[in-house]
Parts: C-alpha cells; structure tokens; sequence
C-alpha cells in the first residue's frame, strides 16, 4: 500500500474497522476491494451505522463474497430496506481471486475484512487481507507486546 492510498483511508469520513482481527490473525497480504451495495446500505455506510465483527470471506464460483457483515438497517428507509446480514459482493481482480483461491486451499489460512471507508469519489471500499490464525501462545505474545507499549507510553509521558 502506498502513501497515497494510506492518506486517503485517514481522510476518509467513514472508518468502520476490525478490531479483533490483528489478534486473532497475522496478515500474509492485504487487498482493497469495491463492494457491491444497494442504496440504504451505502446511506447506512455513510452513517458509520456498520460491524465487521464475525465477518469474512469466501470464493463461490470465481467470485469473492463478505459474509457476516452487518449492516444496519437505513432509518428513512421504507419497504425496500436491504437484509441485515446478506452476503455482499467484492470487485477484485481474476488475478487477486484467483491468487486468494489458491491461497485458501491451504490449511490456516482465511480471508478477513479489515476496514470499510469512503474513498474520494464517494464509492464504499473494503480493505480484506489474507491471513494466517494465531495460536494460543502467539496471542499472549500479542498482548504483552501491547502491554509493554503501554507502559513505555506512559513512561514517556512522566519524563
């Protein structure tokens, strides 16, 4: 990922993350991708009013789909308010599919969304990274390691 695109994500008025995701797993690489919405899911969007808590992905037939992200429901909207948890299409490339496809097939490793933002044209985007899951003692190293940050943090800040 470049600077370019690292700004972009700052900027951006929408930050919807996964949080647990950076304990639970390591991160082999990491992909931007288009999602496929309906109109009160991108007004939804647009109001932060999204979790990625327990969401990932799958390829079906050539093409990779977020499933367990939850959406909530538009407020102003009416009878055509979309589904809560629905699957949603990702736009990536034959080639960053296919590369995943094969990546999958191995055991421990899964596909997890990261981030939902805005980029500058307004579209909504989703950061998804393939990732290997972290074992018990990996975890505990996770923790101390932020703990010790902390602490470090905290030191400073006396000084």
């Amino acid at each position: 990922m470049n600077k370019e695109q690292e700004l972009l994500r700052k900027k951006s008025p929408v930050q919807i993350k996964n949080r647990k995701a950076s304990f639970e797993y390591f991160f082999i690489e990491e992909y931007t991708a288009g999602i496929v919405l309906t109109g009160t899911e991108i007004k939804s969007i647009r109001l932060g009013k999204a979790s990625l808590v327990d969401a990932y992905c799958v390829i079906i037939n050539g093409e990779i789909w977020v499933k367990g992200m939850n959406v909530s429901p538009y407020f102003y909207g009416s009878y055509n308010n979309h589904e809560l948890k629905r699957d949603r299409k990702l736009l990536l490339t034959r080639r960053e599919i296919s590369r995943l496809a094969s990546a999958t097939k191995q055991t421990g490793y899964t596909i997890v969304p990261l981030l939902v933002f805005i980029d500058d044209k307004g579209h909504a985007k989703v950061d998804i990274a393939l990732c290997k899951g972290k074992k018990a003692f990996d975890k505990r190293q996770t923790l101390k390691e932020k703990e010790d940050r902390r602490e470090m943090d905290r030191a400073m800040k006396h000084y």
